[in-house]
């Protein structure tokens, strides 16, 4: 994911994804979270995990039935943003995933190697 994957960067997160082809698991998106120590502490992480959680539950619907996989890695800014700025970019990045992934699904042929 991390080689073969796309980015849409934000200011305190980092969207990887990777269009789905045809033939492997169907379905709508699945998404991942990524937060590491850089974050903070086991309490500063796991409250950037439930924000971000909250975030795509409310970002849901941009996404639409695209068959992409995404990891959303937090950046040690993350812990200072609000709620409403992870929003705004989880928002962001999924739009931005929504139209590159239409582009890119009917490839057939892997990324970079």
């Amino acid at each position: 994911m991390q080689r073969r994957g796309r980015r849409r960067v934000q200011q305190d997160l980092v969207a990887v994804f990777l269009s789905r082809r045809p033939g492997e698991t169907e379905g709508t998106a699945r998404v991942g979270f990524t937060v590491s120590k850089k974050v903070g502490n086991a309490v500063v992480r796991n409250r950037v995990k439930r924000r971000l959680r909250e975030s795509v539950r409310h970002s849901w619907a941009v996404l639409g039935d695209a068959p992409v996989d995404v990891v959303l890695i937090a950046r040690s800014s993350a812990a200072d943003a609000t709620s409403a700025d992870l929003l705004a970019q989880v928002r962001e990045a999924f739009r931005g995933i929504a139209g590159q992934s239409t582009k890119s699904a009917g490839r057939t042929s892997g990324g970079r190697r």
